[in-house]
């Protein structure tokens, strides 16, 4: 495809299922040029590009990075397609992630367990911010950064401690850039998603419905990836001008202390 000279890009980490996937199609739909990432063979998210470019009416619309968000070399090639499709990078979304793989006492972890999650949970997205931040800067209007990161960044489960400390990262992650890119009119925001409905909580979503049966939220349902899209979607629309490094809880009133 023809470089896109003159238009608004996004890149949008882990963007091939659930939570990343309703992003970058809010973000198309809105017309920005979406870099999609993910580990999986472009063939297997071929229909996800077919949607995006019908609905858009723009070939040019979306564009597939595959590659781990742990690896260098993955974050080379999207730094890569920017330089190639031109135009600004408006928006950066870190959303890819990963679980605890088994989910051991911690004082059962090795290194090996803790290593491989936090490159892909905090280790990866900072060093990719890193090298995309001078994109994303010195440009009139604003661009922002974007984490999603976890209600775990607060919440404890002691058979879950490296997927909660990473999450914790990435919150401190959101407040080092948000200090130091201010002044490039670079907005940077933690989302913390709660309970969603994602390929990453199917294994444990009956147990959870039946938490939040019993009371465990506020509103009282599951969340839907849906319900982060929105959210990025309300600060890529500039509706938080001076609220630089504010954390954005989506957990149905979690995050509310109740007695």
């Amino acid at each position: 495809m023809e470089p896109s000279h003159g238009s608004t890009l996004a890149v949008v980490t882990g963007s091939t299922s659930g939570i990343g996937k309703a992003i970058a199609r809010s973000l198309a739909e809105k017309g920005l040029i979406v870099i999609l990432n993910g580990r999986r063979d472009i063939s297997e998210i071929s229909e996800l590009m077919g949607e995006l470019r019908k609905s858009s009416g723009d070939e040019n619309i979306c564009h597939y990075v595959q590659g781990d968000v742990a690896d260098d070399t993955t974050h080379m090639a999207i730094h890569e397609k920017i330089q190639q499709l031109g135009g600004k990078l408006k928006v950066l979304v870190n959303n890819a992630g990963m679980s605890t793989k088994d989910r051991k006492d911690v004082l059962e972890l090795e290194r090996d367990d803790v290593t491989r999650l936090f490159n892909v949970n905090l280790t990866g997205p900072f060093m990719l911010t890193r090298l995309l931040s001078p994109e994303l800067m010195n440009h009139e209007s604003p661009s922002y950064i974007i984490n999603i990161s976890s209600l775990s960044a607060y919440t404890v489960s002691t058979n879950r401690a490296d997927y909660c400390i990473s999450k914790a990262g990435m919150s401190m992650m959101t407040q080092v850039f948000a200090a130091r890119l201010a002044e490039h009119n670079v907005g940077v925001y933690e989302i913390r998603p709660g309970i969603i409905r994602t390929a990453m909580t199917e294994g444990v979503l009956d147990r959870y419905e039946h938490l939040v049966d019993e009371g465990l939220l506020p509103i009282p349902r599951i969340g839907e990836p849906g319900d982060i899209a929105i959210t990025v979607m309300g600060i890529v629309e500039g509706y938080h001008p001076y609220s630089t490094g504010s954390v954005l809880n989506v957990d149905g009133g979690f995050h509310i202390r109740r007695l």
